[in-house]
């Protein structure tokens, strides 16, 4: 049963950034700042087979400073229909490599591009919605790999709820089933 439950997780994922209107699309990512954890929500934008996870950001970002601190981090998805919650917990990566970025960035809609233009940092105070300005240099874009050394998994269902919890071994992820 185990083995079909990590089948499930990661198929699960996929859906989240193959299928746009899937739960798992948008989930809350976690980082730490010194000894304050900080929440946020971003968008899935790919899973590896392994379970890496990607998501896109601006290199200024106060996430990418925090994993720089500090590289544990924890992802949560949760999907309201199935009442599945799946958390990863991992370590993070920064990747500004321009050629490692190129497939990723040739993914971002145009639209969407100029959101890594701006002449200042995401979370810069401005006088108003209109104040942001755009440049023409470089973009800021990189992306966050999540490397999961822990997943857990948690159906909400009846008579038992069923809980698992993965743990990354040398030939994959063992899993052992939990109280829920």
């Amino acid at each position: 049963m185990i083995p079909e439950i990590l089948e499930n997780l990661k198929h699960e994922l996929i859906n989240g950034f193959s299928k746009r209107k899937h739960p798992f699309r948008y989930f809350t990512f976690g980082t730490l700042q010194k000894n304050n954890l900080r929440l946020r929500t971003v968008v899935l934008r790919k899973v590896l087979p392994d379970f890496t996870t990607i998501i896109y950001t601006d290199t200024r970002s106060e996430k990418v400073a925090h994993i720089k601190e500090n590289s544990n981090v924890s992802a949560l998805f949760y999907h309201p229909k199935k009442l599945l919650q799946i958390r990863l917990d991992g370590k993070a990566i920064v990747i500004t490599d321009k050629e490692e970025l190129k497939p990723y960035w040739n993914t971002v809609g145009e639209n969407a591009k100029k959101d890594y233009t701006t002449d200042l940092a995401p979370g810069s105070k401005i006088r108003n919605p209109d104040a942001v300005n755009y440049s023409d240099n470089e973009p800021n874009f990189c992306i966050i790999k999540i490397i999961p050394t822990h997943i857990e998994y948690l159906q909400l269902k009846r008579p038992n709820h069923i809980r698992v919890a993965f743990d990354k071994t040398e030939s994959g992820f063992e899993g052992s089933f939990l109280v829920p």
